[in-house]
């Protein structure tokens, strides 16, 4: 059976899928955990369909956050450029424009021209990478999956390259040295559990995320996806859930997160994207927050 190349990222089914054989979703034990509802997220730090939900996923958090927690995975979607080929992509300049395409549909700053300038020859170190930062902490660790993604998707940087690596691993609060010592020792084991555990789900593309429960029902939400299905996912295994309400004020939700794109801005603020671009816009103007402008789209920082 002919299979889609690794780097096929379709915008209109929002999935970023792998080779594979007939996978299938087999049954596995999901332990359970402290919240009811666990966010079982299979991705990968080059995934632009997984970027593309990140404003989905923070709402979710805002709205539904005493119910659930995030287990992530990396499911490693890019071995190297030696392992594949396809009509569709047939090295890294064949990923530029199609980066620039998803980040036009996903509305998320993405520039493609890292494909042309220094294009990663595989996945497998920021991944790796990850894996070593969730030693040192999940909080911390989730902060150094963001400031990865941020690096490569507006500012072009090879997340591939140690010293990016390093550099993202000291700007979120890591211990550079053993972040190194993990990332060429046990966070390479930790790593091949993962894609072991993808394997096992049948997972064959990102983003995959089983919605689970303490008794191991589930509920699987494959691609990219409408706000409306992840808070359904959630309320279909957990009905007491109580969506939340939250301060939509500027100085809020940078309280909440230090970095936000425009596209996540709007969601969480509840405005059109236009009306969010001038209102940051003048918050920058004004000095309340900060502003790296990529390409295709600002990063908005909290002062």
């Amino acid at each position: 059976m002919e299979t889609k190349p690794i780097m096929h990222c379709d915008m209109e089914t929002g999935i970023c899928e792998i080779p594979t054989s007939e996978a299938t979703i087999e049954d596995t034990n999901i332990a359970a955990t402290k919240k009811p509802i666990k966010l079982l997220y299979f991705t990968d730090p080059i995934c632009s369909s997984c970027w593309g939900i990140d404003p989905q996923l923070k709402k979710l958090a805002l709205e539904y956050g005493p119910y659930f927690e995030v287990e992530y995975r990396m499911g490693g979607l890019l071995r190297s450029w030696d392992t594949y080929g396809g009509r569709d992509v047939n090295g890294p300049t064949s990923v530029a424009q199609h980066w620039e395409e998803a980040g036009a549909y996903y509305e998320m700053p993405i520039d493609g021209d890292l494909w042309l300038e220094d294009p990663l020859p595989s996945s497998y170190p920021p991944s790796i990478a990850f894996k070593a930062a969730q030693l040192q902490g999940e909080a911390k660790a989730v902060k150094f999956l963001r400031r990865i993604k941020e690096m490569i998707f507006l500012e072009k940087k090879n997340i591939a390259r140690w010293e990016n690596l390093a550099l993202v691993a000291e700007q979120t609060g890591l211990d550079v040295a053993q972040l190194k010592a993990d990332f060429e020792g046990k966070a390479v084991e930790l790593f091949q559990q993962d894609l072991a555990m993808a394997r096992q789900l049948g997972v064959r593309g990102f983003p995959t995320i089983f919605v689970t429960d303490e008794n191991d029902n589930r509920v699987l939400v494959y691609g990219s996806r409408p706000y409306e299905q992840y808070e359904q996912a959630l309320l279909q295994l957990h009905p007491e859930a109580r969506k939340q309400e939250y301060d939509k004020a500027y100085s809020s939700l940078f309280a909440n997160y230090s970095t936000l794109t425009t596209k996540e801005f709007a969601v969480l603020a509840g405005m059109k994207k236009s009306e969010a671009e001038m209102y940051l816009q003048k918050l920058y103007e004004e000095g309340e927050i900060g502003k790296y402008a990529s390409k295709n789209g600002a990063l908005w920082l909290k002062q």
